[in-house]
């Protein structure tokens, strides 16, 4: 039942969803070394299913409480931009540790890969093919994200379908782009430094890339569902937030990992 209260906060009710998660994502992690030692995916699949349906109802139950109950008042809303502010800078030192191992490899190379970079007998990508079209990819991405938000706050629902149906698709378009590359790469992430460096960087981005499509999908059934207003839209807005984040790595990593790393 809903009650009223004589202060802004939002008082969360009880809820299964963080323990089940935690199980899931538990079940995931002892799936993925089975996986890795036993070429068994089966726990993998459960883990990844609890984490699933717990997440909808998980959502389902945020998206009753701000959309429809009221509970996420002005200082609520403020705090969860706060919490998507600090989750960002949290994924910014993520990255950053990629490009530190990078650095520290490529500036001052060792003996063990031939004192040079990249190291010897590793055939690298050209930066001026698929990496430059994903660069171009994921720059209109970012046009059209901040099309949905300004077309969202116009009240626009047609504009704001169409922007955000174009980002989905450039993201899918850079995912299954950045597979291809992977399908036609000459090394693997056990190829000396600068496989384990490609690899992870470009892997983990990817990853996010992912997961910012996901967001943005998510975003678009609740836009569907007539969810966001003019006024509130804040899931809207920490999607936009993420997807910009997902750029801006992209950028750095085309110009240091692709292109001055060649």
């Amino acid at each position: 039942m809903h009650m009223n209260h004589n202060h802004p906060y939002h008082l969360v009710d009880y809820s299964p969803w963080p323990i089940t998660s935690a199980i899931g994502t538990m079940t995931l992690v002892t799936g993925l070394i089975k996986w890795f030692h036993n070429f068994n995916m089966n726990l993998m699949m459960l883990g990844y299913l609890i984490i699933i349906l717990s997440m909808y109802q998980w959502w389902r139950d945020i998206y009753r409480e701000s959309t429809l109950q009221g509970s996420h008042t002005i200082l609520v809303s403020n705090g969860l931009r706060w919490g998507m502010i600090l989750f960002i800078i949290s994924e910014i030192f993520f990255f950053i540790s990629f490009f530190w191992a990078f650095f520290h490899s490529s500036l001052s190379p060792n003996i063990e890969i031939g004192s040079t970079w990249p190291p010897n007998n590793i055939l690298v990508f050209n930066p001026f093919q698929i990496p430059l079209l994903n660069t171009i990819i994921l720059i209109t991405s970012g046009m059209t994200v901040t099309w949905t938000h300004h077309a969202l706050m116009m009240n626009n629902y047609s504009q704001t379908s169409q922007s955000l149906i174009i980002t989905i698709c450039l993201g899918i378009y850079f995912t299954i782009l950045q597979a291809y590359e992977y399908l036609e790469a000459s090394f693997s992430i056990a190829n000396s430094i600068y496989g384990s460096t490609f690899f992870m960087a470009t892997g983990f981005h990817g990853l996010h890339v992912i997961i910012g499509t996901t967001f943005l999908l998510i975003c678009y059934i609740r836009h569907f569902y007539n969810h966001f207003s003019m006024n509130h839209h804040f899931g809207f807005e920490a999607a936009a937030w993420y997807w910009h984040f997902v750029d801006v790595v992209w950028l750095f990593l085309y110009i240091s990992i692709y292109w001055w790393g060649n």
